[in-house]
């Protein structure tokens, strides 16, 4: 399937999401809803989304807006019609009845929806229609949330079932699961079961929401936002509304039971407090501080940090046998998780074949779509059912996956889908390993704190790749980014001692590093921070291959420093094509802006057109790889004296700030050390050199260790 436009009809918070991240990825998207006003009125909504649903201005732009009562025609355009109207089967059937007449013989026809029933909305359709019919469960937002299940109709035919499948993994950036055409799928059958009936246990144990965010965000192996900052991401009316339609089409689950509203939603509900959207929820934030509702009171109160021993206790521990552990507890952990976990444990047993193809499917909905560390089944096994109170059998063996009927059977192998901490190790070094990456590649995987760059690390680099001169390397990180930027306790502790001459020598240490980078085989796998000198590095690989929503940039401004580890000198060198170019870039530099994205970071000079980003955030290893099959030293361009009057240029720019009120007297003197390296020298070499000396100036400055100082103690910038 080669599909390059995308109609989206719906502009509602799905719709809008959808076609957001269609047109992130750069299909040539179509937005449609009643009328062009509403239309243009939801859109305007989602460009202002937090988090945003675009990557930049550009790609909202990009998207073309209509009604439905002009602009439908437009469907014979499509290569995929995404219809993401209200889910009401009637709505829906009228918009199919429309569209049919005005489909490609080609095209995909889609249907999003939370939970209604797939085969319903074949109705009054042609055999072609039901070929090429199916439909989309995406996670909201889109963007950020990498799950999709999919779910076919027995009319559906099963090469456009595989069609569809491969597009929206390798083109659309998305995780798919096959779901069956029951309830809710699984997502909304076993996950909204299971935020709901943590509420409810919650208010049996009299346990706080803060207590029991606790228990159930990362020490469950969650992510941090736990169950009650959850119901009001979510929303509480829709977590209402997807309960009430599960009771109403599941009355053969006895457990379906448990989706009554809880009471604390109930009175919530009542006064219009539905979560995040309307500002209140379990928690309301005033003037900065959090307070959270109190379902004894039934009023606000301020947040109370909870302290839980069994979970100090066991918290190092690995998950299953934390969890085991806790489970022998008295305390509140203890009994909630008993109430809690154990029957969420054994409801997915229950109901796994009635709403899943396989234990392996239903985990990876509640991985990828939850964000659970471990799916219920794989839970099961890390816990050990003796610790559970319930007969299970064992669901996962090394590479295998218990079937429904009992079998075991091979996991599928997924060949583009790669973690570093899959590879063997070759070698621990402290502060990189190397792993075995095939075809002849070395993985070196930055084992510093957050990737942070330290005296240690540079000599260590400097030695592997002096030892390797026509070896092929992936420089990364296994942990949650690939380099927050140099240690700035080697400059604060420098700055104390007055030893100018080692924070020199540590910078020349740097720029041969890089240099010699410059001259081997290595790419960049870049993901989540990427920031000052750990950029700097990625720079010296001739290429980087990085996750879309990289956070990337050279904020060293706002520490009181300039990028000195070449980075000034590499931004000037690759925005020497022209002047007004350079000065935009120079003054990102002094503004100290970083980029939320690879594609700002394209836009703000941090990356160069031969750099890659990759969409799908599981894929970057893949990619990486495959890039560094044929990396070859690319060198740096060589230096441009620059014609016309660039240093003015950034002069101005930097005393509109300072007449403005948006810059200090010290924010104007850092502007101008990163101006002197743009603008003055006249070679490679006698940059570097100045980038050094003006970097050494600026550790000289009381202002900028205080700047330093701040942002250790606090991780906030100083604006001094």
């Amino acid at each position: 399937m080669n599909a390059k436009k995308v109609v989206v009809i719906g502009a509602g918070t799905m719709g809008s999401g959808i076609a957001a991240h269609m047109a992130n990825i750069g299909f040539e998207v179509s937005l449609l809803d009643l009328t062009r006003e509403s239309c243009n009125a939801l859109f305007d909504r989602a460009r202002s989304a937090r988090p945003p649903h675009f990557l930049t201005h550009d790609r909202a732009n990009s998207v073309r807006r209509g009604g439905i009562d002009q602009d439908l025609h437009w469907v014979s355009e499509a290569d995929w019609v995404c219809e993401a109207i209200i889910e009401k089967l009637d709505a829906k059937r009228a918009l199919f009845a429309q569209i049919e007449p005005l489909l490609r013989d080609d095209a995909m026809i889609s249907t999003n929806t939370s939970g209604l029933q797939i085969e319903l909305l074949n109705e009054g359709r042609s055999e072609s229609w039901r070929k090429r019919f199916l439909g989309t469960h995406f996670f909201n937002p889109p963007r950020y949330l990498k799950l999709l299940e999919l779910i076919p109709t027995d009319d559906t035919a099963p090469e456009a079932i595989a069609a569809f499948t491969r597009f929206l993994e390798e083109k659309a950036a998305r995780r798919i699961v096959l779901a069956k055409d029951t309830p809710g799928f699984i997502a909304n059958r076993y996950g909204m079961w299971s935020m709901i009936w943590a509420t409810h246990v919650a208010e049996q144990l009299h346990l706080s929401p803060e207590a029991v965010d606790l228990i159930t965000g990362q020490f469950l192996g969650r992510p941090r936002t736990g169950s009650f900052r959850l119901n009001d991401l979510v929303g509480l009316d829709i977590m209402v509304d997807i309960a009430q339609n599960l009771q109403q089409r599941c009355p053969h689950d006895p457990r379906t039971a448990d989706l009554a509203t809880p009471r604390s939603i109930e009175f919530l509900m009542s006064k219009g407090w539905i979560g995040e959207k309307s500002g209140h929820g379990f928690y309301r934030r005033e003037n900065k501080e959090l307070l959270t509702f109190d379902p004894v009171t039934q009023a606000y109160r301020e947040r109370v940090e909870p302290s839980i021993p069994s979970l100090e206790k066991h918290g190092k521990l690995p998950l299953g046998q934390r969890i085991a552990a806790t489970l022998q507890e008295r305390d509140e952990a203890g009994e909630f998780l008993r109430e809690y976990l154990i029957p969420t444990l054994k409801y997915a047993t229950e109901i796994k074949e009635e709403i899943s193809h396989n234990v392996l499917d239903f985990d990876r909905v509640m991985e990828w779509g939850f964000g659970w560390q471990m799916g219920p089944f794989a839970m099961i096994d890390a816990i050990g059912p003796e610790n559970l109170g319930f007969e299970s059998p064992t669901y996962y063996q090394s590479g295998q996956v218990l079937s429904h009927s009992g079998e075991w059977q091979p996991r599928p192998t997924e060949p583009h889908y790669l973690s570093i901490k899959g590879f063997p190790v070759i070698e621990e070094k402290g502060t990189y390993a190397l792993v075995d990456l095939g075809d002849r590649i070395t993985g070196v995987v930055l084992r510093t704190k957050m990737g942070s760059i330290s005296p240690e690390l540079v000599r260590d680099l400097t030695e592997l790749f002096t030892a390797r001169p026509d070896d092929r390397f992936v420089l990364c990180n296994d942990g949650r980014c690939f380099s927050v930027g140099y240690d700035l306790r080697f400059f604060d502790e420098r700055i104390d001692s007055g030893d100018m001459k080692g924070i020199d020598a540590g910078l020349a240490e740097l720029h041969a590093l890089g240099e010699l980078m410059e001259q081997r085989r290595i790419v960049a796998a870049v993901h989540g921070y990427c920031f000052g000198a750990g950029l700097e590095l990625a720079l010296s690989c001739p290429k980087i291959v990085t996750a879309v929503d990289a956070q990337i940039g050279l904020p060293e401004a706002k520490v009181g420093l300039l990028p000195g580890g070449r980075g000034t000198v590499l931004m000037r060198l690759h925005s020497q094509g022209s002047i007004k170019r350079c000065v935009e870039v120079a003054m990102n530099l002094i503004r100290g802006e970083s980029a939320s994205n690879a594609e700002e970071a394209r836009i703000l000079g941090y990356l160069r057109p031969t750099d890659q980003t990759v969409y799908h955030p599981d894929r970057l290893v893949f990619e990486a790889i495959e890039a560094a099959k044929t990396v070859e030293p690319s060198g740096r361009p060589g230096w441009t004296n620059l014609e016309g009057p660039i240093s003015g240029m950034i002069d101005r720019e930097i005393d509109q700030l300072n007449n403005a009120g948006k810059f200090s007297e010290h924010d104007s003197f850092i502007g101008d050390r990163i101006r002197m390296v743009f603008a003055k020298p006249t070679s490679y070499e006698s940059a570097t050199e100045m980038e050094r000396r003006e970097f050494l100036e600026l550790c000289g400055k009381a202002l900028s260790h205080a700047r330093i100082r701040h942002m250790l103690q606090t991780g906030k910038p100083l604006p001094n």
